[in-house]
């Protein structure tokens, strides 16, 4: 019987764990700002430089339809403000973005101006880190 206890305790030990690992976080970009030309130029690099985003998360960009849109670039056009062959493009808010792969994504506003005026986030996702 106690083996059978010890097993049991394990079994349930591990389940709880791997709920734990898999658990998803929802991030909103800039928190209370949105998504938005912000008046800081650092906004976006000091909220990322605050978080691990792992896949499975999410990114929510808060914005009203109309007054702004998430592109997702190459960094040779997020570092240009370009919006030359984006891989998804978001025009209606709030955009939810599934973050289902690791490695460096970028995102800009592709409207007149925005991305030039610091409307752009870089981020780098990592496998779950509590594996």
């Amino acid at each position: 019987m106690g083996a059978f206890n010890f097993n049991m305790v394990v079994l349930m030990a591990m389940v709880a764990s791997m709920a734990f690992c898999s658990s998803a976080t929802q991030h909103t970009v800039g928190d209370a700002f949105g998504w938005v030309i912000p008046n800081n130029p650092n906004l976006y690099t000091d909220w990322v430089s605050q978080r691990m985003f792992n896949v499975g998360d999410s990114l929510v960009f808060n914005f009203l339809t109309g007054t702004h849109d998430v592109i997702e670039v190459s960094k040779d056009d997020y570092d240009h403000c370009h919006v030359g062959n984006p891989t998804s493009t978001l025009k209606t808010g709030p955009a939810t973005i599934n973050l289902t792969s690791p490695g460096d994504h970028y995102y800009i506003c592709s409207l007149e101006g925005h991305c030039m005026f610091h409307q752009k986030l870089a981020i780098n996702v990592v496998m779950n880190s509590s594996l």
